[in-house]
């Protein structure tokens, strides 16, 4: 047998080109209320809740009442993705990659539009006649860890915090937890219960909705001052998502470049939290 024929050995390679685990783009677009706006800003006005008079006298005088008003701010941003192809690289990879990376910057994206609206919500809003103003959540719209996960009690406040607001139950109501929240839902103690067999459906995938909130599961989720994970429950439209120009994509030779073909992506976006009452913050310990 000759010792030479390992130089005839061949090496076999994939025709594909495998994604590696990654949020395959936005989580929470299709949670917020989205609008299209134009402009490096956006104002929204909003009307508050007035209050009627009662009559105290026959043909008396017509009462006029002061219908609030109040106004938030978007300030637009444009965000990019961009990576070049070489046409050697074409021929050395045995495939061209060209969609994979179109795909790897429209995913990017997305999950850079799901961290502008986690921030949105979390932070401070602009808001008055010409968006100076600086609104922060409220305490009164925070639970505070207490040492613990997601709890059932937790679940409940939140719950409570959004019906004392008078937020109008036909809107649809989501929670964004991270796994770790997921876990402790399964760890709550009334194992036999139909509350248990509800949240394991929600974790297997079964259903998505547990005591009126609609679950996400996300790893975007911030933490605050202390580490604790700021899981948020909201209102659809509690959180404004603003879209000056939507996710747009070009892939062109750039004669500059060798002739090398370029993946872009681009979008202008922007995001507010609408309404204080709207969105509750709950502080977990992992």
């Amino acid at each position: 047998m000759s010792t030479q024929i390992t130089t005839a050995f061949v090496n076999q390679f994939s025709s594909n080109i495998t994604m590696l685990s990654q949020q395959m783009g936005s989580l929470l677009r299709e949670a917020v209320d989205v609008e299209s706006v134009t402009g490096e800003k956006a104002f929204f006005d909003q009307v508050g809740a007035a209050t009627a008079q009662v009559r105290t006298s026959r043909h008396g005088d017509t009462p006029l009442m002061e219908t609030p008003h109040a106004r938030r701010m978007v300030t637009m941003a444009t965000y990019e993705y961009a990576d070049l192809i070489d046409d050697p690289d074409k021929v050395r990879l045995l495939v061209d990659p060209t969609s994979s990376y179109a795909r790897a910057a429209a995913m990017a994206l997305g999950r850079s539009m799901d961290d502008i609206i986690i921030a949105s919500a979390t932070g401070s809003a602009n808001t008055g006649k010409a968006g100076t103003t600086s609104t922060a959540l409220p305490s009164g719209q925070k639970i505070v860890h207490g040492s613990a996960g997601l709890t059932k009690a937790k679940l409940l406040s939140a719950k409570k915090i959004l019906d004392a607001n008078s937020v109008d139950p036909s809107i649809q109501r989501y929670m964004v937890v991270s796994p770790d929240q997921m876990e402790d839902l399964l760890g709550i103690n009334e194992v036999a219960s139909a509350d248990f067999n509800t949240v394991r459906a929600l974790v297997q995938g079964d259903v998505d909705t547990y005591m009126g909130f609609k679950f996400i599961t996300s790893n975007r989720l911030g933490t605050d001052g202390d580490g604790n994970r700021q899981v948020l429950a909201f209102a659809g439209d509690g959180i404004k998502l603003a879209i000056g120009k939507d996710i747009t994509s070009r892939i062109d030779e750039r004669a500059d470049k060798s002739y090398s073909t370029q993946i872009y992506y681009c979008m202008d976006i922007g995001a507010t939290r609408m309404e204080e009452d709207k969105v509750v913050e709950i502080a977990c310990t992992e």
